[in-house]
């Protein structure tokens, strides 16, 4: 259950916190402005707006749950999203954290980013759904766990960083650490993808 579970909702939560991204950046630039706080706030958005994905996905996975041809088609395409996501990761240069502060953001800007956004969508229909059709309840609960629990507090991570030291998140070590996590979404994506591979 741990390993199975745990473990890769642990590591596709730490990647998913410090992939650049929009609602990565009104963290940063939340505490730029603002402090610590409110980059605090901006990181639980996905806590509102990822529900009612969810529960979209479950439905649509338990209806699909004896069609493994489908089932293989969507778990490779989460394979895929995977590959990009990585090789994006892999692609990181620092210039891509130099933010500009925008005023005025807060906690509903931020649900409203996070909503909009096509990732949370894509993750859960795919990557997110693939897990959740093959655990039962406690399985798919560690796996949820491990990846809020990393997903967010991966972002409050950065807020303090933030606040303590604006250069940190430009330095060698934070990219060397992106393009780590990118490798482990090629390694989850070739998981996936063989997974969709045995359904077929």
């Amino acid at each position: 259950m741990l390993t199975n579970f745990f473990l890769p909702g642990l590591l596709m939560g730490l990647t998913a916190g410090l992939s650049p991204g929009p609602l990565l950046t009104l963290v940063i630039s939340e505490t730029l402005i603002h402090g610590r706080k409110n980059g605090i706030k901006v990181a639980l958005a996905p806590l509102f707006t990822d529900i009612p994905i969810i529960a979209i996905t479950v439905f649509i996975f338990i209806q699909l749950k004896e069609m493994n041809t489908v089932l293989g088609f969507i778990s490779i395409a989460g394979g895929l999203f995977l590959a990009y996501l990585g090789y994006e990761n892999l692609k990181v240069k620092e210039s891509q954290f130099q933010i500009k502060p925008a005023k005025d953001q807060s906690l509903k800007k931020a649900i409203i980013t996070n909503a909009l956004s096509p990732h949370p969508y894509i993750f859960w229909l795919s990557v997110g759904g693939s897990f959740l059709v093959k655990g039962n309840v406690s399985e798919c609960s560690f796996f949820l766990l491990g990846f809020y629990l990393l997903l967010i507090g991966s972002k409050i991570a950065v807020a303090f960083i933030t606040d303590k030291s604006k250069t940190l998140l430009k330095s060698r070590y934070f990219i060397y650490l992106i393009r780590a996590l990118g490798l482990v979404l090629l390694v989850f994506a070739m998981i996936l993808i063989k997974g969709g591979v045995d359904y077929l």
